[in-house]
């Protein structure tokens, strides 16, 4: 009688802590250098792998860039507006100061209540 081919593999039911790390496959680099690959910091900055995050990263332009000139608004416009708030703080001295705060709270406005929404839907999730 032969020994089942999968008696070996990892059990699903266990928690993921029980199962333990996945052995490498024979002749391949060490248990130290396969978790070290896995744990790479750039794919860890990045949040994937830097081909996915590229492609990601196209579609939402593609996105946004639709929604904005659909809304007319150009990247040369948006540059010159850049440009123009830097000049006008820059020419403001120290009255730039509130004018930053306001800027901020206007986007806190927005920002904080979309960014709570959003940790609500992922509390949830799985755990980091």
């Amino acid at each position: 009688m032969t020994e089942n081919p999968f008696a070996n593999w990892p059990h699903l039911d266990k928690p993921a802590d029980a199962r333990g790390a996945p052995e490498p496959l024979p002749g391949s680099a060490d248990s130290k250098d396969y978790l070290m690959a896995s744990n790479n910091s750039l794919e860890n900055f990045l949040g994937g792998s830097p081909a996915a995050v590229f492609v990601r990263l196209v579609f939402l332009s593609l996105v946004v860039g639709a929604l904005l000139m659909w809304l007319d608004l150009h990247p040369r416009d948006i540059l010159r507006g850049v440009k123009n708030f830097i000049d006008n703080i820059y020419s403001m001295g120290f009255d730039a100061v509130r004018v930053i705060f306001e800027y901020v709270a206007a986007g806190a406005v927005i920002v904080v209540p979309v960014w709570f929404v959003l940790r609500l839907m992922n509390s949830g999730g799985s755990r980091r």
